[in-house]
């Protein structure tokens, strides 16, 4: 997650890294205040412990230094200094004694442990707030001062690595819990894509949690049910595109035995305009089953150039420009009928027909057929990918055509995991871009 200058933060794209993300804060900011939470205890815990055996034993050292003479209290003072604070027999450093949190609870702490016959005075020094001097008048008025350090308990050296050990397991188990919880989804999505246009995929299995499974039996059902939908309207859109030859060609028979040939004529191009729309429509039925043509080695150098040579024998022009120089995996038939299409498009409403191929960085197949013609409105790119679709303009009724050359072209490219787009040229004209996969993908 990148955030630019000028730019707002935003989630990441996908739900495990959002869950991951939520996940890890939280388990973050609780070790945070876990960990926040311990060391104030064991501060408070270390100073009650520090006041209770500072009573004890400041009381019981002030004693002894008071019984011994003047000359010998010197040599007694290390033996009664600690690990955080010391004697020494002066009057110390003078500071506040009032706002001092230490000071005032160490002065509360001794005022009735020690003998109230011994003036007392606590206060805390300028400038370092976790150090307190307690000032004692002996009994024969010499000053004795206690040099106090608040100390909190030592954290052990294991105990940073055990929470980040912590941590990580956390982290782990978050992770794993949340690769688990989309699995699901990402089973179900790849599902989704490998659905083709005859929406014959593999089902999803019906195991695992309860919303999983019925998730997998739910999408199952639902692809089973629009396969069945799609096979219906398939079968009857073949059919009748079929049986409409039938009375088509007795219809031609008897235009033929008619006295009046201007009226023939005119029947007979209505007839050929029907047939053409039949057979267009049946093309378009059966490109909706275009995967079951099994993939095979094929070189599309040399089908490019076979094409090429086909159009140029029916006195048209069509330049190839580029190489493939490898054979690929791929559906020949359906290809053939996806350059036949966009080819007899080109030529039919442009001119200098032209087809390259460029092999792309990531080792796609990009083969696209160039025309300079009036082109599409860009409204309308998408638009003519639909079957029946007609343009009023530049390419409208009077060019001749069924609208069903492009969505045939569109289906066959889907059955071959390609992508067919349309884009307008510079200077006019149109280029129809086939992208196929790369070899091995």
């Amino acid at each position: 997650m990148t955030r630019r200058p000028g730019t707002r933060l935003t989630w990441p794209g996908s739900l495990f890294a959002r869950l991951m993300l939520i996940l890890l804060v939280g388990i973050v900011a609780a070790q945070a205040m876990s960990y926040a939470l311990v060391m104030h205890e064991r501060a408070m815990a270390s100073r009650d412990m520090m006041l209770s055996n500072l009573e004890k034993d400041i009381a019981s050292a002030i004693a002894i230094l008071d019984r011994l003479p003047a000359g010998e209290r010197a040599a007694w003072l290390p033996l009664l200094d600690r690990s955080n604070y010391r004697y020494q027999l002066d009057a110390g450093l003078a500071g506040p004694g009032a706002g001092n949190e230490v000071a005032e609870r160490v002065g509360a702490s001794l005022a009735h442990a020690v003998d109230s016959r011994y003036r007392l005075a606590v206060n805390g020094v300028a400038g370092d707030p976790g150090r307190v001097q307690v000032h004692v008048v002996l009994g024969d008025g010499a000053p004795l001062t206690i040099d106090l350090r608040a100390s909190s308990m030592p954290v052990s050296r294991w105990l940073p690595a055990l929470l980040l050990l912590q941590l990580a397991l956390l982290a782990g188990c978050a992770f794993l819990a949340v690769r688990i919880a989309t699995q699901p989804l990402r089973q179900l999505a790849n599902a989704a894509d490998a659905l083709g246009p005859d929406l014959k995929g593999t089902a999803l299995p019906e195991n695992g949690p309860t919303e999983v499974a019925r998730a997998a039996a739910a999408f199952n059902a639902m692809q089973k049910r629009i396969e069945g939908y799609l096979a219906e309207r398939t079968q009857i859109l073949a059919s009748i595109s079929h049986d409409l030859q039938t009375p088509i060609t007795r219809m031609r028979l008897r235009t033929e035995l008619m006295d009046d040939e201007a009226q023939s004529a005119k029947l007979q191009h209505d007839l050929d305009e029907m047939a053409a729309l039949v057979r267009e429509a049946l093309a378009y039925a059966r490109s909706l089953h275009g995967a079951s043509e099994k993939p095979c080695r094929t070189d599309l150098d040399a089908l490019l150039d076979s094409l090429r040579c086909d159009y140029e024998d029916a006195g048209q022009t069509i330049k190839v420009r580029g190489l493939v120089g490898q054979t690929v995996m791929s559906r020949p038939l359906a290809l053939r009928r996806i350059l036949t299409n966009l080819f007899d498009n080109a030529l039919k409403f442009g001119h200098d027909v032209e087809l390259t191929v460029q092999i792309q960085p990531n080792q796609d197949i990009e083969l696209c057929v160039l025309d300079r013609g009036p082109g599409i409105p860009e409204s309308e790119l998408e638009a003519v990918m639909q079957p029946f679709y007609r343009l009023e303009n530049s390419r409208n009724r009077s060019t001749g055509g069924t609208g069903l050359g492009l969505a045939i072209a569109q289906q066959l490219a889907s059955s071959m995991n390609a992508r067919l787009s349309l884009s307008n040229r510079p200077g006019g004209g149109l280029a129809a871009r086939l992208v196929m996969p790369a070899p091995g993908r």
